[in-house]
């Protein structure tokens, strides 16, 4: 399975993978907002292979991406919706890149792309989303998609010696087909 929007395609993990995502997960400003200093091989193999053993859920209900530019097919990235249940009405969704691509619009692209697939092939009913205060830019590019700000959860978690606070979002099926009805970008199963 895979999603493409004008610049990008989102396409399931396979294993070997893990190079290319390792390669961004060591950069010291990927991991400004992550609870790791360093990772492993093993640390990214199993990462990946969580991914990969995703796809044989029946029913499933998490998906996971690689997000690779059309043009080249480099991996930049990953992003996801996932539910806690097996027959969902609601997931969040969360994406992450390489450094060297941000502020190019490819998160909120990925994104979007995600919500599309939400509401219109999961038939979800509210998508919501994290991320810690301090990144701002991944507010940004929630509020850029459409969810609404709900609230901060005041330091609910530990990372790097310290709480954090994080924000929620979220947006609901009816106020996204209110907002999105032609997306930017063409979806393609």
């Amino acid at each position: 399975m895979f999603l493409s929007t004008a610049r990008l395609r989102l396409r399931e993990f396979a294993e070997e993978d893990w190079r290319a995502v390792q390669a961004y997960q060591n950069d010291p400003l990927y991991l400004r907002y992550t609870p790791w200093t360093y990772r492993t091989d093993e640390d990214v193999l199993e990462f990946v292979r969580m991914f990969t053993d995703w796809r044989e859920e029946r029913p499933r209900y998490r998906y996971q991406f690689a997000i690779e530019l059309s043009d080249n097919h480099t991996l930049i990235g990953n992003c996801g919706i996932r539910s806690a249940h097996a027959h969902p009405w609601e997931a969040n969704i969360g994406y992450e890149l390489a450094s060297s691509h941000w502020g190019h619009g490819y998160a909120t692209e990925a994104a979007h792309a995600l919500l599309e697939f939400g509401f219109t092939e999961l038939r979800l009913h509210r998508i919501y989303a994290h991320c810690v205060i301090e990144n701002t830019a991944s507010a940004h590019v929630l509020e850029k998609i459409g969810m609404r700000y709900e609230g901060c959860l005041r330091q609910n978690g530990w990372m790097r010696s310290r709480w954090w606070d994080t924000l929620v979002y979220s947006v609901l099926e009816d106020e996204w087909r209110d907002s999105f009805e032609q997306p930017p970008f063409p979806i393609l199963d």
